[in-house]
């Protein structure tokens, strides 16, 4: 099976668990009347939404690079992580402002309806569910190298812990009486907030790949360290590196005795080559500028 194929799978079985859930959520809500459940029911939405996005940027991702995209199209999977952040920030600002609005009703002295148990069951079947898709598609995410899956896992995570926010403020208003029932609300809010910090992360992961910014600092002095490690070679400088989609670009200036021949030459940056890709794997893109050593 390629690599394309397992995310495949991978993201239509999130799918169809999201689809399950999407329903029964948006029915526990509608019957239930719970402002929490609905908020979880629109997260759920979102993630239905951004498993589409995955499938359809994958799918590009994937394509070899050809003439108009020398290092290949890795940069779509990136943007489908983009999309999936700007998807759960837009989520994550209407259940906010919704529940703001019935808390205010509330502290004007309206009284709001206590949800209903199968809201409260409906979250609790959410976090099994969100917990067990976000563990099996994060281990296939890192196993597969790709950063909108393990985007994607945290987007089944994140419903998990809405849920549990749901479940708290469901349970709460059923359990401590009518006057407590804007626990709902409040759930809505805690879920928000949740929701807000987690699409920040994967906006900034996103942003930063999409603006070149380069590998960590340690990352960077760990392959300077694997370019010295090869004979006759020093100096490594002019170190540029960057991460495209799946894989990553390292470009360098090293140098040689200027009388090494040129077949000698080649070896040493061959070898240079396959260290590198040994290390950061097979796809990785090197370029590697020799000069001589300065006298």
């Amino acid at each position: 099976m390629t690599r394309e194929q397992e995310i495949y799978r991978v993201t239509l079985v999130g799918s169809a668990g999201n689809a399950v859930l999407l329903a029964f959520k948006f029915f526990a809500a509608i019957f239930a009347h719970s402002s929490a459940m609905m908020a979880d029911a629109v997260h759920s939405l979102s993630d239905f939404i951004t498993d589409i996005v995955v499938l359809v940027f994958v799918r590009l991702s994937a394509k070899p690079q050809d003439r108009s995209h020398d290092y290949g199209h890795g940069k779509f999977e990136t943007f489908a992580t983009f999309i999936i952040g700007i998807a759960l920030l837009a989520a994550a600002a209407g259940i906010i402002v919704a529940a703001v609005l019935k808390v205010v009703q509330w502290a004007g002295g309206a009284e709001l309806q206590t949800p209903g148990m199968l809201a409260l069951w409906a979250a609790l079947l959410s976090i099994v569910v969100k917990e067990a898709l976000f563990r099996y598609t994060a281990v296939r995410g890192h196993a597969l190298s790709s950063q909108a899956m393990i985007a994607n896992a945290w987007h089944h995570r994140s419903d998990a812990f809405s849920s549990i926010g749901a479940a708290v403020g469901i349970g709460g208003a059923i359990f401590m009486g009518r006057r407590w029932a804007v626990l709902d609300p409040l759930a809505s809010i805690v879920v928000g907030l949740m929701l807000v910090r987690v699409a920040f992360k994967l906006l900034k992961a996103s942003v930063d790949e999409l603006t070149e910014r380069s590998l960590p600092e340690e990352t960077e002095q760990e392959i300077a360290a694997i370019i010295s490690s090869v004979p006759d070679v020093s100096e490594p400088h002019n170190l540029r590196t960057r991460r495209i989609g799946n894989r990553i670009a390292i470009e360098a200036h090293i140098r040689m005795d200027g009388n090494t021949p040129l077949s000698e030459a080649h070896e040493r940056a061959t070898a240079i080559e396959h260290k590198l890709k040994e290390r950061f794997g097979k796809s990785t893109h090197i370029s590697i500028h020799m000069e001589p050593v300065k006298a």
